[in-house]
């Protein structure tokens, strides 16, 4: 569990529709002495904001396929928001980045809905924590354009993104025949709701029978695990009625161990448990076969995502009512220590079904595969000799290398491992070689799964580029090294070398649960100090604390004192030669040196926040409810100065200025506050109502003062400003699009660029811009062409035809498109014409083909795919001889790929040997060649039929392959060309 972090602001309401990047209201102009002087800018920087690739990082319990558009995808995360696949680059756009501090608990996704029918509509069902840790009630959003903008349903109950059983679903369904119908399941004893008007409006579904009585813990004071997950998913048969009416089979799963299956047969006038279901576990998922008539339920004994030690498979004949135990190991076995889920179904082929176990920490996750509707299974890995298994499939993390998490596991476990908390394994309804899958780090899948069938080895890869869910406790960039080091919760942190590029490896030499402070020394950047989590009483040797003297490449433990279990703060002296520790719950202590041993501090309570000065190496500071404390021996004594009037209370965060001795600036929930004497006194800001962390970069060129940025609310507006005149003057540096929800327990910025900031956010990671660059740049075009119109066919022969289409609008303009040809798991570009026309050539003859058309716009946005056109070419000349060639690619990847051309006689008469020819459009070399003999000159390949199948016969062909290299593109020959004898 990840819990948000509790500096709350009093910030103004934040629209969810899109909205302009101006500030909206002018802080209130200051009177008294300069420093306290304080006018936001009257409009707002325009910035492009990026993440520092991470690539993943928590948990993704939603995957969720489009059924009717290819390549239309969502992902759903905890704490995180939604995101959208974006085909092109094969990464994730994020959604939900303009919710603002008011509502940051819409960043916790609970369900989200892609309409089938009009599949620009997307819908997310939001809100964060059902106890008191989220304030505000949950709410439906809803988009028109794919989540570019939203508009917002408040309902009358919270919901639970981040609580127990957020894996479970979807419980927000949009209605496959009538898509004006949704239908929400609630938690907490609030039960089915239903909206009649695309999500605008919602009402209770008083007929529904049961709410769900499942708690992990009904007494739990926190209000945390006695949290009741409720109705956990709808499933309609789009089967039961026709386009425009309402659906009239529903099915909806409970969290009740005895009556976990319900369904609806009128439309959800009445509803009654379904007869003969089996009890005793909760129905994580229920995936239905609407051609068979089979529905499938995935059960567990408990809600998840963290555990579930039993479950078993079932499927319901929807027409004789019968049920049918298909558990790959039934919960009757002693092998069977996991509950089930991760269900899902192969559009293209019903009758193979996949699930996943729900949580098998060791030696790893289990994913079973039945080609035959449950009847028999396959397991992804098998017992071989213990302690070694027998694998299906190969990890390639060389995109992600940290997700081993620097483990180096005794068999039969290995690093990294397939996964865990597997609530969402999915297989792409349009493509049975893709599947894609959710864990508690990451988003892994494969492009090549149905070599599972064919006893051949897939390889699994991360397929999160784009998605980042870590939680960011704090940040620090040093002078010199690396530009940004990280501590981050669940995954420790990272030293970012290259802010576009994956690090390599967490921190190691003790791994942190979650690294929770961070410091470096001012006039010694290359030492540094970390503190983190982790339980003491499981690793006993290990420290809370570690070292490194080479700017975070390599770490080394400290000793501490005892009775430490999470990692409170840690300050370096200016120098690096001692070090201030306030671990929590235990005092504060010193360290000359690299912590060889460990003093009590005196002066200064337990549950101080501390910090050193970044000048004098004597110096150290605290803070705690209210009063500021200061160290002039190195931390040994501590004494609470005279200031008064500083925040008692809420999250309070401070920061001393590099080459400035004694200068401060304290952020909270009452302002920000400054001091140039040490802390002895401070001057309060005027016009900055409430501040949550305050940083410092480089200054703006011909000034002497560091640039300041603080996440704060100015003019009642939340945002990230800038000042780069000690504070008289801010403008806000983020906009309404990129607020990241509660942002700013981790800010910093870069000493070395003017105007770069970095920012932590609770659940999308460390992003970054570079702000003060002048003229502001454009705002990003976002916007995609609009979908082109279904291509027609004319103008066919026997080995071409021109396609014609209507052409796509775009707000800026269209650069372009690309003809592609469906051609199983994975379609070939046919070529990228400038005009909504193009020529095809070197088809076969009295061959069917099916070709769509994506358009591109100047700033790389694509459209969606056109309605596909399938057209057949006029047979071949009759009578004598002829030949015809088709190319394509069977497979590629970075730097090379597999060629397949088939050779067909299209004439009525035999023929004896054949000669194809073409010329690569993108530079591609042949590496090797089958089934032929070839030469290339060039661009030019000429082949010719090996001994064994130059002679076909009328209508008969035969297949040549070939492995090739590329380089930037891989473009599909304008010209294949065949000649006989």
């Amino acid at each position: 569990m990840r819990r948000r972090l509790f500096s709350l602001l009093a910030a103004g309401t934040v629209a969810c529709a899109a909205a302009g990047t101006g500030l909206t209201a002018q802080a209130a102009a200051a009177a008294g002495n300069t420093a306290g002087s304080v006018t936001a800018s009257a409009a707002a920087e325009t910035n492009e904001w990026k993440n520092v690739r991470i690539d993943g990082g928590g948990f993704v319990p939603g995957i969720i396929f489009n059924q009717t558009e290819k390549n239309l995808i969502y992902a759903r995360t905890d704490i995180g928001g939604a995101y959208r696949w974006n085909q092109a680059d094969r990464s994730w756009i994020p959604l939900l980045d303009w919710v603002g501090w008011d509502k940051w608990g819409y960043n916790g996704v609970v369900s989200l809905a892609t309409d089938p029918v009009e599949t620009d509509r997307v819908y997310v069902a939001a809100g964060m924590y059902t106890n008191d840790w989220d304030p505000s009630k949950g709410a439906i959003l809803r988009s028109a354009d794919r989540g570019k903008t939203w508009q917002a349903t408040e309902l009358p109950f919270k919901l639970g993104g981040n609580m127990p059983g957020r894996g479970m679903g979807e419980r927000l369904a949009v209605d496959p025949n009538d898509n004006k119908v949704l239908y929400l399941g609630a938690p907490d004893g609030n039960g089915l709701w239903r909206s009649t008007d695309k999500g605008v409006t919602w009402a209770k579904v008083t007929s529904f029978p049961n709410p769900g009585n499942y708690a992990q813990d009904p007494n739990d004071p926190n209000g945390y695990l006695s949290h009741r997950p409720g109705v956990v998913w709808v499933t309609f048969d789009p089967a039961s009625a026709t386009a425009g009416q309402t659906t009239k089979k529903i099915y909806v799963g409970v969290a009740d161990k005895e009556n976990t299956v319900y369904s609806s047969a009128d439309g959800g006038a009445t509803w009654s448990r379904v007869p003969g279901q089996p009890t005793g576990y909760i129905a994580h998922k229920g995936v239905l076969d609407h051609k068979s008539g089979t529905l499938y339920i995935a059960t567990s004994d408990t809600g998840g995502p963290y555990d579930g030690a039993k479950g078993d498979v079932w499927k319901l004949n929807t027409a004789t009512g019968a049920w049918t135990q298909i558990s790959p190991i039934p919960s009757s076995s002693a092998d069977d220590y996991f509950g089930y889920s991760g269900l899902t179904i192969d559009r293209q082929n019903p009758n193979t079904i996949m699930v996943a176990t729900q949580i098998s920490w060791w030696p790893d996750a289990v994913f079973f595969r039945s080609t035959d509707a449950g009847a028999t299974w396959t397991r992804i890995w098998d017992w071989g000799s213990y302690p070694n298994r027998t694998k299906r499939y190969t990890m390639d993390i060389s995109s992600a290398p940290w997700l081993t998490f620097g483990a180096n596991p005794q068999l039969p476990e290995e690093s990294p491992k397939l996964g865990w908390m597997n609530e969402s394994l999915e297989i792409d309804p349009f493509d049975s070689n893709r599947m894609m899958y959710g864990t508690g780090a990451t988003i892994y899948g494969t492009e090549e799964l149905k070599k599972w069938d064919t006893g051949g080895t897939f390889t699994i890869k991360p397929m999160v580029k784009g998605l980042e869910e870590t939680a960011v406790l704090d940040l620090i960039s040093p002078p010199s090294g690396a530009p940004l080091v990280s501590a981050l919760g669940d995954i420790g942190g990272f030293r970012h070398t290259d802010l576009a590029k994956v690090p390599p490896m967490m921190f190691t030499s003790p791994v942190f649960t979650s690294s929770t402070s961070l410091d470096y020394a001012e006039t010694n950047p290359s030492v540094m100090v970390r503190a983190g989590n982790f339980t003491d009483a499981d690793r006993p040797n290990d420290s809370h604390v570690a070292f490194s003297t080479d700017g975070g490449a390599n770490w080394f433990q400290g000793s501490e004192p005892g009775g430490i279990n999470e990692g409170g703060t840690v300050a370096a002296a200016a120098d690096g030669s001692r070090f201030v520790w306030a671990p929590k719950g235990v005092a504060v202590h010193h360290s000359v040196g690299f912590g060889n041993s460990w003093t009590a501090s005196t002066g200064i309570p337990t549950g101080a926040v501390v910090e050193s000065d970044r000048v004098n190496a004597r110096k150290f500071y605290g803070f705690s409810a209210g009063r500021f404390y200061a160290s002039a021996d190195g931390g040994a004594t501590f004494t609470a100065t005279a200031t008064t009037g500083l925040p008692a209370q809420g999250n309070v965060k401070f920061k001393a200025v590099p080459g400035h001795e004694g200068h401060i600036w304290l952020a909270g929930e009452t302002g920000l506050f400054r001091s140039t004497d040490g802390g002895a006194s401070f001057t309060k800001l005027s016009g900055i109502t409430a501040a949550v962390n305050v940083g410092f970069g480089k200054a703006a060129p011909g000034k002497s003062y560091h640039a300041l940025y603080a996440v704060a609310t100015i003019g009642g507006v939340t945002g990230v400003y800038r000042s780069d005149d000690t504070g008289a003057t801010w403008v806000r540096v983020n906009d309404d699009q990129h607020q990241y929800g509660n942002m700013g327990e981790a800010l910093t910025g870069d000493p070395r660029v003017y105007g770069r900031v970095y920012l932590g956010t609770n659940g999308r990671g460390i992003v970054y811009a570079d702000t003060g660059g002048g003229t502001p740049p454009p705002p990003d075009d976002t916007t995609p062409p609009s979908k082109p119109g279904r291509p027609a066919a004319s103008a066919v022969t026997s080995t071409g035809a021109t396609l014609t289409w209507t052409a796509s609008t775009d707000n800026e303009s269209v650069a372009g498109y690309d003809v592609y040809r469906e051609a199983g798991a994975t379609d070939v570009k046919a070529g990228s014409p400038t005009t909504a026309s193009f020529a095809l050539t070197g088809l076969s003859a009295a061959t069917s083909y099916t070709y769509y058309v994506v358009a591109r716009d100047t700033a790389g946005n694509t459209s969606a795919a056109s309605d596909p056109v399938t057209f057949t070419t006029a047979p071949g000349s009759g009578g004598g001889d002829g030949c015809a060639a088709t190319y394509r690619i069977a497979n590629s990847w970075p730097g090379g790929f597999q060629g397949e051309v088939t050779v067909k006689n299209t004439g009525t008469a035999a023929v004896d040997g054949w000669t194809v020819k073409w010329s690569f459009p993108d530079g591609q070399k042949i590496t090797q060649l089958w089934s032929g003999v070839h030469t290339q000159t060039g661009a030019d390949v000429t082949v010719k039929n090996a001994s064994w199948n130059g002679s076909l016969n009328a209508g008969a062909s035969t297949t040549f392959g070939f492995g090739a290299s590329w380089t930037g593109a891989n473009g599909v020959p304008t010209a294949v060309t065949c000649a006989a004898g």
